[in-house]
């Protein structure tokens, strides 16, 4: 970590012993605190529950020249999660070898008290285990929330943070983890653990920071384990479906502006069920963005009403359970340019449910490769 001041180990060692000591805190409720017989274990609503601490320590990923000279610690984290282990009510958690979901409340630092603060947030995760055996497990952990943190962008009082811009962020976590069973109630976990944040362009500056730990902790069963239940999967036909979507979705521009600007844009689609959870697809888009105008003015750059619209195809990749889906897709302008930035390509990330047999609902993120911007939420109809 070559990027950090020297000064770094002191505030990490006063970090580490405030944080440890509420990692002991939490560890002791698990442990002493919540016993079986003080809880009814009957109950369906505590069966398959598990309470979750982990310890992480790591640091800053330095993407901004800026985070080179302002960080002065390392990054260090608390969370405790809520867990609830599916059985099988349907094949689809068969065929994802019984997933777990749940609530994560997480408590960080963020390499400089100062000028970055400290960070609360409330995730919502899906767990997946790629292998999972009686004692063993190996898993991946996705999770999306919102959080707070404490220190933002201020022109007078806090002109270093150029990383946030708003105290409300969206908040999402990737892990990689190994869990190690001790006995039939408790647990060990440990992995590798990468956070991001940012206010998804709803203010600026709007740079969100990365951040990637180790971690480890306890988990503790406090109801008892539902018999796993076997279905007979359905053979899997290859179908082929198109749809319309319309989407709806807000901007500031990078020049930190109050001004928000309505966007909105309609795909069509195409989408080629390759395997049951993996499909393949393609479509077509056209964008409005109404910031191109005062953009292009502020550039002191030629502006045309046409410049307020972009248009392009892209290929899809999307993951499927059951209704849910995430979809990763890349564009390539075509006919209509985009001309703020010159861009030749887009991106999108979406999240996506399918609410009934012909209609969708979605929350996507635009991008042009890391740098975001604007969200979007959609709706669109199976043809």
């Amino acid at each position: 970590m070559k990027f950090l001041p020297k000064n770094m180990n002191k505030l990490a060692a006063v970090n580490s012993f405030l944080l440890l000591r509420i990692t002991l805190v939490i560890l002791c409720f698990i442990l002493i605190v919540v016993k079986p017989n003080q809880l009814n274990a009957q109950s369906n609503i505590l069966n398959d529950v598990s309470l979750t601490n982990n310890y992480h320590f790591g640091y800053n990923l330095p993407e901004y020249q800026m985070f080179n000279y302002y960080t002065n610690s390392y990054v260090q984290s608390l969370d405790f999660c809520i867990t609830k282990q599916s059985f099988g009510k349907d094949y689809w958690q068969q065929l994802f070898n019984y997933p777990e979901y749940g609530l994560s409340f997480f408590y960080s630092t963020l390499g400089n008290d100062e000028i970055y603060g400290r960070e609360l947030a409330v995730n919502y995760f899906f767990k997946v285990h790629f292998i999972k055996k009686k004692h063993f497990s190996v898993y991946n952990r996705t999770g999306i929330g919102l959080d707070y943190v404490s220190e933002i962008f201020n022109q007078e009082t806090n002109p270093f943070n150029t990383a946030t811009g708003s105290h409300l962020n969206m908040h999402f976590n990737l892990r990689l983890g190994a869990h190690f069973r001790i006995n039939q109630k408790m647990g060990l976990n440990t992995g590798l653990s990468f956070d991001h944040f940012s206010n998804a362009n709803a203010s600026e500056p709007n740079l969100g920071i990365n951040y990637v730990t180790t971690y480890a902790g306890l988990s503790y069963k406090i109801g008892k384990e539902t018999v796993k239940q076997k279905h007979e999967i359905p053979s899997h036909v290859k179908n082929n479906s198109f749809a319309v979507f319309v989407n709806f979705g807000g901007k500031h521009t990078r020049a930190l502006s109050s001004d928000y600007f309505i966007t909105t844009s309609t795909a069509f689609e195409f989408k080629h069920e390759l395997l049951r959870s993996f499909h393949i697809g393609t479509g077509i888009d056209l964008f409005y963005d109404a910031s191109v105008k005062k953009q292009l003015n502020n550039a002191e750059r030629e502006y045309r009403s046409s410049y307020l619209f972009q248009s392009g195809i892209h290929i899809s990749q999307t993951f499927s359970y059951n209704k849910f889906s995430i979809t990763i897709q890349e564009g390539i302008y075509l006919l209509l340019e985009e001309k703020v930035n010159n861009q030749t390509m887009y991106n999108r990330a979406i999240l996506q449910y399918q609410a009934a047999k012909m209609l969708y609902i979605r929350l996507a993120m635009k991008s042009h490769l890391h740098i975001l911007d604007y969200p979007e939420l959609g709706i669109g109809i199976k043809l």
